[in-house]
């Protein structure tokens, strides 16, 4: 374990946390935290098999989402996946294409059985999420919204994690100072966003070194 040069931030492997004495909210992105990454494991399995550049798949895929307006619930199934047949070349009706996605978001049950934990010590726990309403329909297949006290998809709140503000909003809607709420999440870009709003976040990369946080930042529940 290594001190960043502001003597605050410690690092397990490739996770860099902020250490906070008083944690009141644990929020968790669903894929890739909560569930495997069924989106772009999906999307690169399907590039693969149809020959086409995965590079150029993610990158038109990561933008298409929003510049759809599908993830803020400002736009159709439909027309992102036309969008995304038109910048990449990829094959197959609307319904093949989502199934194939929602089929790699796997819900990983110790990770629910963190929450768990973290509900049975009074922590508000959450999922924050930039996702569609697939995430409703991955609720209705593995009913998982009920392990949580909230949660907030940007499909439903119009704002995802790319818009800075929604870190303050957040907050405002918890009744929580920054500083007493955790992020966690997969793509660094959000954690960086959270830290600028005041909030803790931990990178998960993987489970035994999202373990190693979570016990530095909530003793109790350490593995």
């Amino acid at each position: 374990m290594a001190s960043a040069p502001d003597g605050n931030r410690r690092q397990y492997g490739m996770v860099s946390i902020m250490s906070h004495p008083s944690i009141q909210a644990v929020l968790l992105d669903y894929g890739g935290v909560i569930a495997d990454e069924g989106f772009q494991n999906g999307l690169r399995a399907m590039a693969r098999e149809q020959g086409l550049d995965v590079t150029t798949m993610m990158n038109v895929a990561r933008d298409t989402v929003y510049t759809s307006g599908f993830v803020l619930g400002r736009g159709s199934e439909q027309a992102f996946w036309a969008a995304m047949r038109e910048g990449t070349g990829l094959r197959g009706s609307d319904a093949a294409l989502t199934r194939r996605v929602l089929e790699g978001f796997v819900l990983r049950p110790w990770m629910i059985e963190r929450v768990r934990q973290w509900r049975a010590q009074g922590i508000l726990t959450g999922i924050l999420s930039d996702q569609s309403h697939w995430l409703d329909q991955l609720d209705e297949r593995d009913h998982f919204f009920r392990e949580f006290d909230h949660v907030f998809n940007s499909y439903h709140l119009g704002k995802g994690k790319r818009d800075p503000g929604l870190f303050y909003e957040i907050a405002e809607r918890l009744a929580l100072p920054p500083g007493g709420i955790l992020l966690v999440d997969d793509m660094k870009s959000n954690v960086e966003r959270a830290r600028a709003a005041g909030w803790q976040a931990v990178h998960y990369v993987d489970k035994a070194s999202f373990l190693e946080a979570m016990g530095e930042l909530l003793p109790a529940q350490a593995p």
